[in-house]
């Protein structure tokens, strides 16, 4: 049976019609188009697919598109402002943050929420904010770097 949702993704309102099941990490890669959200575990635990609904952080493998019905969500994608990379985004790169870039949009996600509610956080909050967000190739330490001085960057105005 198909359903019509309705909500705004990344600042842009969409009007889908979907099946009642479809997921919405399907919604937003296959509908929508955005790929940048990845599917790791498809059960809710490696982060990968991360996205935000309002201000809270969603898996959304685990979500029902119309459980966001009326609702904006905001991905990797959305967080650029046209070419001019979001500072997390920046320095997740400066700092090589990133390497094989599959865990990095729910990274991302994750510490853009965490900034949004500590501006400042300790190593300490950056470590426990991620904890659900599994990295096999980095090892955190350039993670935490990058978030961290993200946080800095923000705070100081530059770029923000």
């Amino acid at each position: 049976m198909r359903k019509t949702v309705n909500l705004e993704v990344n600042g842009k309102k969409q009007a889908l019609e979907i099946e009642a099941n479809t997921l919405l990490l399907d919604l937003l890669r296959m509908e929508v188009g955005l790929t940048g959200t990845k599917e790791g575990c498809g059960e809710g635990i490696c982060g990968s697919c991360t996205v935000m609904v309002g201000n809270e952080l969603v898996r959304s493998c685990l979500t029902l598109a119309m459980q966001v019905d009326g609702k904006s969500v905001t991905t990797i994608e959305g967080l650029a402002d046209g070419t001019t990379l979001h500072p997390l985004q920046r320095k997740f790169l400066e700092y090589g943050a990133v390497q094989c870039g599959f865990c990095s949009p729910g990274l991302i996600i994750t510490a853009k929420a965490l900034l949004e509610s500590n501006p400042d956080p300790s190593e300490a909050e950056v470590r426990d904010a991620i904890r659900g967000n599994f990295c096999r190739c980095t090892g955190y330490v350039k993670i935490i770097e990058a978030i961290l001085a993200a946080a800095a960057e923000l705070r100081s105005g530059a770029n923000a």
